[in-house]
């Protein structure tokens, strides 16, 4: 089982934080974000791990290197400049992957137990996302539980999945992103869903990174 780190993306609402610095690496709990995935993955015994980089990417490759120093092996898919969406940033990085893998976003901090989505049997074409009850600022949230089928509520997606392949069969590369692929493929019946209740927080801004800090100081 191998997974993907996405952390590819500009971070423009974490400026002026993000100003020389890709978001995966702004401390939290004194690490670099992106090395709290790093450590839970491996927990899980997975070890093979593909890390997507656009802004600022070589401040990731040059902390990490090939990831042996954290008891992993990191392979790196380079973007082009202003990334390729969610996506596109994955279908790039397939020949990398295998034939299933799990994908975190890199700007999120969650206790999710990783290890929980090797256990599960995806059919070729299949994709398994986690969701969380809605935050502050995603009140609407985004998807259904899917196996609802008079489900009104929407809940939030993690940015913590599992895919096989063919999920993204025939899609070529260039810039796409995931919200719609996973709509439409939820109304094909591919998608399956869970609803996580445990840490979980978007480090979408200065505001949110200083909170989340102070509270895990506090603990």
């Amino acid at each position: 089982m191998k997974a993907m780190i996405l952390a590819a993306g500009r971070g423009k609402r974490m400026m002026p934080l993000t100003q020389n610095m890709p978001k995966p690496m702004l401390k939290v709990a004194e690490k670099p974000l992106i090395e709290h995935h790093i450590n839970n993955l491996k927990a899980a015994g997975i070890t093979d791990i593909v890390i997507n980089l656009a802004w600022q990417g070589d401040k990731i490759k040059d902390y990490f290197k090939d990831g042996s120093q954290f008891g992993v092996s990191i392979n790196y898919s380079q973007e082009v400049e202003g990334g390729l969406e969610t996506a596109g940033g994955i279908i790039q990085a397939l020949p990398l992957l295998g034939d299933s893998f799990i994908v975190i976003n890199g700007d999120v901090y969650a206790d999710y137990d990783v290890s929980a989505l090797k256990q599960l049997h995806l059919q070729p074409g299949e994709a398994h996302i986690v969701l969380i009850e809605n935050p502050a600022h995603n009140p609407d949230g985004d998807f259904t539980l899917s196996h609802l089928s008079n489900e009104s509520q929407k809940y939030t997606f993690s940015g913590i999945s599992r895919y096989h392949a063919d999920f993204f069969k025939g899609l070529a590369q260039g810039v796409r992103a995931l919200g719609p692929l996973l709509r439409e493929k939820l109304n094909e019946h591919l998608v399956s869903t869970e609803l996580y209740i445990g840490q979980w927080d978007d480090i979408g801004t200065p505001a949110r990174l200083d909170e989340l800090n102070k509270r895990l100081k506090a603990q």
